[in-house]
């Protein structure tokens, strides 16, 4: 099956090339900037640049890696055929942005990799082990499960309507974690800890974390003073914060709470010690 990509941006680059390295053939890639379309043809051997609708029919499998905006118009821009396949790599767009397509005799289907592709190298190299979301009827979904299973990853049907709610929780293990490393380097600002020490001591923290839920699942590796029922130390924590923004101090004590919830589930609290926690951070600052 030969494969096109329209959009060569940092997931196209990561994406295109784990393809070629499992002996896939990706014939064209197509980009509204030539320089960065030149740069994933460099590195996928076979690959030619080529205006959109010539990519489009050089190939039976196009994927569609333009910026979400994007998808719709640029489907509706090009010609079809029937017995294609076209399927966008958007994790909250729904399949029928590509009804252009469909309406012409193609088949339809979107596939999102849950990783991030900020830096298109390490992406490359975590590819094997994450989660390929597919949305396409048969026999599309199965050909794209195939593929993915190629790829090292793990394919995952997901059901229609559901693509904004799956793709808005992958913020709570990507760009959600950077936020809270920020807030915490900020906490350590206010006394007059140097950023770049506080981000590293926290990052050192963040991947021990990580190996832990990896062993123990998310309920059980939890730490900390919530799981070992030290309310006084929560309660330190509850003043000192008070000092900082209350937009800090109200973050703090809402991820707080959802860690009350953690530890119980996973048996660490007596229900004294849920009922104690949580009339302490309910308390009026």
């Amino acid at each position: 099956m030969r494969i096109a990509f329209i959009g060569a941006g940092r997931l196209a680059l990561a994406f295109s090339q784990a393809l070629a390295r499992q002996g896939l053939e990706v014939v064209a890639v197509a980009s509204r900037t030539r320089a960065s379309a030149e740069k994933l043809a460099a590195r996928v051997p076979g690959c030619v640049v080529m205006e959109s609708q010539a990519a489009a029919d050089a190939a039976e499998l196009v994927f569609i890696s333009v910026p979400d905006d994007a998808i719709a118009p640029a489907v509706a821009a090009l010609r079809w055929r029937t017995g294609q396949a076209v399927v966008h790599c958007s994790g909250a767009t729904e399949v029928a942005a590509l009804a252009p397509a469909a309406a012409a005799g193609a088949r339809i289907g979107g596939m999102h990799l849950m990783q991030t592709f900020a830096d298109p190298e390490a992406a490359l190299a975590s590819l094997p082990g994450c989660t390929a979301s597919i949305e396409a009827e048969e026999p599309l979904y199965a050909a794209l499960s195939a593929l993915a299973v190629r790829l090292g990853c793990v394919p995952m049907r997901l059901p229609p309507g559901a693509r904004a709610l799956y793709h808005g929780a992958g913020g709570f293990g990507s760009q959600f974690v950077n936020a809270l490393l920020a807030e915490g380097v900020a906490v350590w600002k206010s006394f007059g800890a140097d950023p770049a020490q506080a981000e590293r001591s926290l990052l050192s923290l963040l991947k021990g974390t990580v190996a832990s839920i990896e062993r123990s699942g998310i309920a059980g590796s939890m730490a900390g003073p919530v799981s070992r029922g030290d309310i006084g130390t929560i309660r330190r924590h509850l003043e000192g914060f008070r000092r900082l923004e209350p937009s800090t101090f109200a973050l703090y004590r809402t991820l707080c709470a959802r860690t009350v919830r953690l530890a119980a589930q996973a048996g660490k609290l007596t229900p004294a010690q849920v009922q104690a926690f949580e009339s302490l951070l309910a308390e009026d600052p």
